[in-house]
């Protein structure tokens, strides 16, 4: 069991799991009722009625919030609320914490394995958390849900946050846990040329810039899984605009996060922070693209998907139309939450076969 994913929640968090844990209950034909009277975006796209849950919930109870408290009770606030809506899960066949030497001094990671027997590959992936929150705690029920659905191993990293270690350290320790798992791939079973790279939010534009920067080694990802990815910062994209508030993510999250992770406005333009801008897309490895109808980070995740398959790379671009930005961490009460993730996971399995 992996000692480094455990929330302890309070008092009051664990009445808020209770109550998640009864929506989570809530039969199929009542969602669907519901449903006809949520939000509709620009595009014609539905807001699921468990997803306008979360986003009104979060608005108003102060726990919820991403972001206001300093950086620290923050992130403790981000994994109690995960751990709020965390599914629970049979005993992993591997659960395995381990460590690595980093640019910045020691990294840890955690390993899963949901089945007995040999893995067909490893998705090392990168939490979401604007590069200031999040950690494996936040993630650990996400994770688990993708490697149930691809039938992989998935090494989930820790990596070093803003403000106090802004860009480019989430760069660097995204390239350093890459190598590590080409490494350590053959001592868990696992054939090196076998491994996606994955994240959502930040962490997916950590894993795009990890494809993009190991272009042409000897290894490189087999499949790029971008999950709501963050790709330009500077963008003042349309989607950005009609969902600045009260869909989960808000500019002013937003603001909060690039003002902790970039201490130069010059390196907004940085293809290691905003891979958008990068010069050169060509001979990158197939994508998987996926963002949320209801989320500031649509449209960039789109021009991101168009951007790669105009160079010629393969891309699949999933759209979640009835999800909010962090639905990987709202499995518990969302069946459309659960049915992308078995898509993804679907996705992983294609490439590696």
């Amino acid at each position: 069991m992996s000692h480094a994913t455990v929330v302890h929640l309070s008092a009051s968090d664990r009445v808020q799991r209770g109550l998640f844990r009864a929506a989570g209950r809530i039969p199929a034909s009542v969602l669907g009722l519901a449903s006809r009277v949520t939000q509709v975006n620009s595009a014609g796209e539905r807001l699921a009625p468990e997803m306008a849950l979360v986003a009104l919930v979060t608005s108003k109870v102060p726990g919820m919030a991403m972001t206001g408290p300093p950086p620290v009770a923050a992130r403790k606030n981000m994994d109690a609320s995960a751990a709020s809506l965390a599914e629970t899960f049979p005993p992993f066949a591997v659960e395995e914490d381990l460590a690595f030497d980093g640019p910045g001094g020691r990294l840890e990671a955690t390993r899963y394995r949901a089945e007995p027997g040999a893995a067909q590959g490893l998705i090392v992936y990168f939490h979401g958390g604007g590069f200031a929150l999040g950690s494996r705690r936040s993630h650990d029920s996400a994770v688990r849900r993708l490697a149930v659905e691809s039938g992989v191993d998935v090494l989930s990293i820790e990596y070093r946050l803003a403000p106090e270690d802004p860009f480019p350290a989430a760069i660097d320790d995204a390239l350093a846990a890459w190598r590590y798992a080409v490494e350590q791939a053959p001592t868990w079973g696992i054939d090196p040329t076998n491994i996606v790279v994955a994240g959502d939010s930040a962490g997916g534009a950590m894993a795009a810039v990890v494809a993009q920067l190991t272009r042409g080694e000897a290894v490189v990802p087999k499949l790029q899984l971008l999950i709501y990815p963050v790709t330009d910062m500077a963008a003042e994209t349309e989607s950005r605009r009609e969902f600045n508030e009260g869909y989960f993510l808000t500019g002013a999250d937003m603001d909060y996060y690039t003002e902790r992770y970039v201490t130069d406005p010059a390196q907004l333009a940085d293809p290691r922070v905003s891979p958008l801008r990068a010069d050169d897309l060509t001979g990158l490895p197939p994508a998987y693209v996926v963002v949320a109808g209801f989320d500031p980070l649509r449209d960039e995740g789109i021009a991101y998907a168009e951007a790669m398959r105009a160079a010629g790379v393969s891309v699949t671009l999933e759209r979640a139309g009835s999800m909010i930005h962090g639905f990987v961490n709202m499995t518990l009460i969302s069946p459309d939450a659960r049915e992308y993730m078995a898509r993804m996971g679907a996705a992983v399995t294609d490439s590696l076969s």
